[in-house]
């Protein structure tokens, strides 16, 4: 078949332009694709082989020119077309009704008596602000906030980013026009950047708000075109004349008509008291968000009240940041501990001396790996910058920044060069970002072992801390003990902290714990590459542990989400007379071994998309998870109108407003259980 001419070449290629920035809308901006990746890798396909064969109709609005092949020399400063200004601060309900009073006070001197107030909140991305100019419905500059009225030009890095038009969604765009917004990386595509890196031998980055500001200055776009990042819009910025909006809002809901994310959360309110009430929420809901953020920013709706307000310095008196409480601190970095994980990695750990950071008391913090606390140039001894991740987990962050100017500072930390817990002799395999204590029966590695194989399996009442009782008193050593603690019940009720009904009530949960799934119990029993999905990957695959055991590598390997080189590791843990034995005890024992249920595609679920969000009263993620799926039905992160319900408890975020603005069935945990049970019957609507 000969190659089309040039003019049916032009007409295919305009159709499929078309054809796939829909398709990209709809996946990247709207989370709910009509199509499959293979069927839109086709398209795609198809529209860079006919560009490839006519290339004087390559375009720059093209979706297959978002990745340049060529670097930058240089990030080339450019101004502004207006002023990106700061903002004002509140951390109070006090000091925002103080604001407010400052407004209704300067416009009552303007003449403008007890103006009628209405406000947008919007959440506060920590990520970086960005200008993107678009002329005549095409992008041709985007340039960060600078020092407000310059900027670095980085469109070739900006162009990269799915959710950024190169064109605007309209048969007549304005001939000018800029709309500002927040380049940032979220938190699960931010710590799968990081396992990627890791995995790959490479250091790992800081936080989400680093990594995006690195990516989007990086010279080259296909390495920025590497790392995840995303985009929301918040305001228009200047505009030919003819775009002509009173509100803010309005200006928010054009963009997203033009293909712009916009938070669907943003809201207006009418009152002080339920702008109040807002930010207190977004400071509840902080933690359980999958983007970090730092406060709400609140604004005046009316776009003429705003003009009457004006600027003072370099702040809009019409808007404000309700900034949420410090959460770093600076303290002494007192020493460097080790811990051994569960395959023998050594994590090190800060010890600090005592300070508080959001409100509680943090004496030591997390520094991930040696590559880590390398990077980050820390030396006992100095002060240190600590951080309560999401308000949860304290981490180190930095040096104090006075301190890597001091010549004499002390010498850096190195892993040590024996395990902490058995003094074995430590390795560093090549490659590897951990040194490890090759010692497989090293008690640390033991401990996080049990308390790996406790936590999976879900069996309340054997903590941490329990784990390292009943080890010391010589009562576990492998997991198969666990089953075995029934024949200690007077040594229980002897122990301190332990009477005879939280006695009874582990055993119970132990003896319960028998009834877990196969593929919870791989998850559990300690392989290395294998989580809570390739366990039930692996169990639907093969059924029963003895097909599992005689598999061999590429029998492995086509196992749903196993590559070679996991499929080859998973082979030689299970070929480790150890491992074998471990299985044995533990069937013996009675855990499950055999795959249960109704196969992929049946049950009472069967068809039927969930997704969870939010804290349920009794059960935790993994086990709403394991419900859905043993029912027959599938659980993704992310909402769409292919979901069938939405599963939503206390702090439910974005999804519960995306499933409700999509007209998305929404149920709660009682729900669930119901429709698991039956697959039909009436779900609780929230």
């Amino acid at each position: 078949m000969s190659a089309p001419g040039r003019e049916q070449a032009a007409a295919r290629i305009a159709a499929l332009r078309a054809l796939l920035d829909h398709h990209s809308y709809r996946y990247h901006v709207l989370d709910d694709p009509e199509i499959g990746d293979a069927q839109y890798d086709a398209l795609y396909s198809e529209l860079k082989a006919l560009e490839s064969a006519h290339p004087d109709l390559v375009t720059p609005d093209s979706i297959t020119q978002r990745v340049g092949e060529v670097p930058v020399s240089d990030l080339v400063k450019v101004a502004h077309l207006q002023r990106m200004l700061s903002l004002a601060n509140a951390r109070s309900a006090e000091e925002l009704r103080a604001w407010i009073q400052r407004m209704r006070n300067f416009l009552a001197r303007e003449g403008i008596e007890n103006p009628a107030f209405e406000f947008v909140a919007e959440p506060k991305i920590d990520g970086l602000a960005m200008s993107l100019v678009y002329e005549h419905g095409l992008l041709v500059r985007g340039v960060t906030r600078g020092d407000g009225e310059t900027g670095e030009d980085v469109t070739h890095n900006l162009r990269t980013i799915a959710q950024i038009p190169l064109r605007l969604k309209t048969s007549a765009p304005p001939p000018l026009l800029e709309v500002r917004g927040e380049v940032y990386m979220s938190l699960p595509d931010f710590q799968a950047l990081n396992e990627r890196r890791a995995a790959a031998g490479e250091s790992t980055f800081m936080n989400p708000r680093n990594s995006a500001a690195g990516t989007v200055r990086q010279l080259d776009p296909r390495l920025a075109a590497g790392r995840p990042l995303s985009f929301w819009a918040y305001q228009l910025g200047v505009a030919s004349e003819e775009v002509t909006f009173t509100t803010h809002y309005a200006g928010l809901q054009w963009l997203r008509e033009l293909g712009f994310p916009v938070n669907p959360d943003i809201c207006v309110l009418a009152s002080e008291e339920a702008v109040v009430a807002q930010c207190e929420r977004w400071e509840q809901r902080r933690g359980a968000l999958d983007f970090e953020i730092d406060g709400v920013v609140v604004k005046v709706n009316d776009l003429e009240l705003q003009r009457r307000l004006g600027v003072v310095g370099r702040e809009p008196r019409w808007a404000i940041a309700w900034k949420f409480p410090p959460t770093t601190a600076v303290t002494t970095l007192a020493g460097i501990g080790w811990n051994p994980g569960k395959f023998g990695d050594l994590h090190p750990y800060a010890i600090l001396e005592p300070v508080r950071v959001g409100g509680v008391t943090v004496k030591q913090a997390t520094l991930h790996n040696e590559e880590d606390l390398a990077r980050k140039d820390l030396r006992v001894g100095e002060e240190v910058i600590v951080l309560r991740a999401g308000d949860v987990i304290p981490q180190v962050v930095a040096p104090a920044p006075h301190v890597a100017q001091r010549p004499d500072r002390p010498p850096r930390p190195l892993p040590p060069a024996r395990c902490p817990a058995c003094d074995t002799p430590t390795v560093k395999p090549e490659g590897s970002v951990f040194t490890k204590c090759p010692n497989r029966d090293c008690p640390g590695r033991r401990a996080q072992l049990l308390t790996h194989f406790v936590g999976a399996m879900d069996i309340d009442g054997l903590g941490e801390k329990q784990v390292l009782t009943f080890m010391g008193l010589g009562w576990l050593r492998s997991a198969a003990d666990i089953y075995r603690l029934s024949e200690r019940e007077q040594d229980l009720l002897a122990l301190a902290g332990f009477g005879e009904t939280s006695a009874r009530k582990l055993l119970a949960a132990i003896e319960a714990s028998k009834e877990r799934p196969f593929g919870r119990v791989l998850f559990a029993i300690g392989i290395e590459e294998v989580g809570e999905v390739t366990g039930r990957a692996l169990a639907q695959q093969f059924g029963t542990v003895e097909a599992l055991l005689a598999a061999g590598t590429a029998e492995l390997e086509a196992t749903p989400g196993v590559g070679p080189k996991m499929a080859q590791a998973i082979h030689e843990q299970l070929a480790d007379p150890a491992m074998r034995e471990l299985i044995a005890d533990l069937r013996e024992l009675g855990l499950q071994f055999e795959e249960e249920g109704p196969a992929p595609g049946a049950g009472p679920l069967a068809g039927r998309t969930f997704v969870l969000t939010g804290t349920l009263p009794e059960l935790t993620r993994e086990q709403a998870s394991a419900i859905i799926t043993s029912a027959g039905g599938k659980v993704t992160g992310s909402v769409s109108k292919r979901t069938d319900y939405v599963v939503a408890g206390e702090s439910a975020g974005s999804k519960l407003a995306r499933a409700q603005q999509l007209g998305v069935a929404v149920i709660d945990e009682a729900g669930l259980l119901a429709l698991a049970e039956h697959g039909d019957g009436e779900p609780v609507v929230k």
